[in-house]
């Protein structure tokens, strides 16, 4: 007897195994390579500034260069994932990131390092929306929030090793050492492609049943398959216009203030990434004393991810978002006025799991928002049309700094956007969310949904 069995319903119910730990351990390893590509110019900002000889401004123009290449990145690679594969575009977006930042070390003046930064942040957004995408769909349901928080906590151990390197490396060996080092990741291209599995919805859109079963038998060995078993998606039937269905069903609303909520979010995250080790030596500490402050931050950052990861699965995600949207607004404008260096550590810690801690904690939110058959689209919008926000930060903040404003304003500047980010999330609409209709839909049936599939 065949049965028609629903792929997301045992991925829901699955219980944490071997198969998820491989996703989960490629998934942390490639965003710990895309953190550090993306920190290190902020690390090396200073040296780059005094060997091309470029003021505030143009060096906000030329860390901007990576960020709008990470806005195109994120919108279509994310999407391009929903059709040709994951492990397939994962793989492109290491490819990109790893050999244009170790271009980047090559070069001597700001257009043609502004032009290989732009490449590379083609790799470096499009990779965090699949592999948000990715996690999110195997993860067991108790626990999405919390696997995929730890996902994006190797974001910021990416940072951490930037900060914890990046002082000794540049001053022995110059900025470009840093650079170059960002070129290795290439070389685990092969293995991703050998261990990673493709989605479930690609696989049942493209009919590929003896690999969906074999999945199946991984992710929940307790289910018996039959010969003629058909494998379904429920959401699969919105079509293949993935952009068009991120407004449809009641979601348009919601989108919207996710996407602002991500600009806002990604504002204050990369204006802090490029800005915080140049600011932190205005204050008049050294290069030394300025990335410890970074270490601080990303530190934070892995406490807040994981710490709202475990919140989110805990309680209703939506709220908790808001609440760490409101901590980062009103924790930087502390820092501004804060003059004890002790205090201004704990503040900077805070800080950091309140601003990329905030924003990794979206990026879950997101991929619970959408169903599985329009993530990545979801995901990737989310990210790429936020990336316009990652792309004003280092330019708009780098203005302020050339005006030589009080340092306190500065702040203040990141953390009004942290105020808008608190009104976006406050007005999405969570009852629309994937994740609260399925749960209304799988409630009363879910002991019947798994023993269908085993009988």
């Amino acid at each position: 007897m065949s049965n028609d069995i629903d792929v997301q319903k045992i991925v829901q119910g699955a219980r944490l195994s071997r198969f998820h730990g491989v996703i989960l351990f490629w998934c942390v390893l490639i965003l710990v390579l895309d953190g550090y590509d993306l920190a290190v110019v902020g690390a090396a900002l200073p040296s780059i500034m005094k060997d091309m000889g470029v003021n505030a401004a143009k060096a906000g123009f030329m860390a901007s260069s990576a960020l709008f290449g990470m806005m195109f990145g994120a919108i279509y690679l994310g999407t391009l994932a929903d059709k040709i594969g994951r492990p397939i575009s994962i793989c492109a977006c290491i490819g990109l990131f790893s050999v244009f930042t170790a271009a980047a070390g090559l070069t001597h003046d700001p257009v043609s390092f502004g032009i290989t930064r732009f490449l590379a942040g083609l790799g470096i957004g499009g990779v965090l929306p699949i592999v948000t995408a990715q996690m999110g769909e195997f993860a067991p349901r108790a626990i999405r929030a919390r696997l995929v928080t730890i996902v994006f906590a190797g974001y910021s151990i990416g940072g951490i090793l930037v900060a914890l390197t990046g002082k000794q490396m540049i001053e022995s060996y110059g900025w470009q050492s840093v650079f170059f080092i960002a070129g290795t990741p290439v070389l685990l291209i092969p293995f991703i492609l050998m261990t990673m599995p493709d989605s479930l919805a690609f696989l049942v859109r493209k009919n590929r049943t003896e690999k969906i079963a074999r999945m199946i038998r991984k992710i929940a060995p307790n289910v018996r398959l039959h010969p003629g078993d058909r494998f379904v998606i429920p959401q699969q039937a919105m079509g293949s216009t993935p952009v068009a269905s991120l407004f449809r069903d009641g979601r348009g609303f919601s989108t919207i203030m996710i996407w602002i909520a991500f600009f806002m979010g990604l504002f204050m995250v990369y204006a802090l990434s490029s800005w915080l080790t140049k600011l932190m030596a205005m204050s008049g500490y050294s290069l030394g004393s300025a990335l410890t402050f970074v270490l601080v931050f990303n530190v934070g950052a892995v406490v807040g991810a994981v710490g709202g990861g475990w919140l989110g699965d805990k309680y209703n995600i939506k709220y908790v978002l808001v609440a760490f949207y409101a901590a980062g607004a009103v924790s930087l404008a502390l820092m501004g006025y804060t003059r004890s260096t002790e205090l201004l550590f704990l503040i900077v810690f805070v800080v950091g799991g309140s601003t990329l801690g905030t924003q990794l904690l979206a990026y879950a939110y997101a991929g619970e928002f959408y169903p599985a058959v329009i993530r990545s689209t979801g995901v990737g919008f989310a990210s790429g049309v936020g990336r316009l926000g990652a792309i004003a930060a280092p330019v708009l903040i780098g203005m302020l700094v050339t005006m030589r404003l009080p340092l306190e304003q500065n702040f203040l500047a990141i953390a009004f956007a942290g105020v808008l980010g608190t009104i976006a999330v406050t007005m999405i609409d969570h009852r629309r969310s994937a994740a609260s209709l399925r749960d209304a839909d799988m409630a009363p049936t879910r002991l019947d949904a798994t023993s269908s599939a085993s009988s």
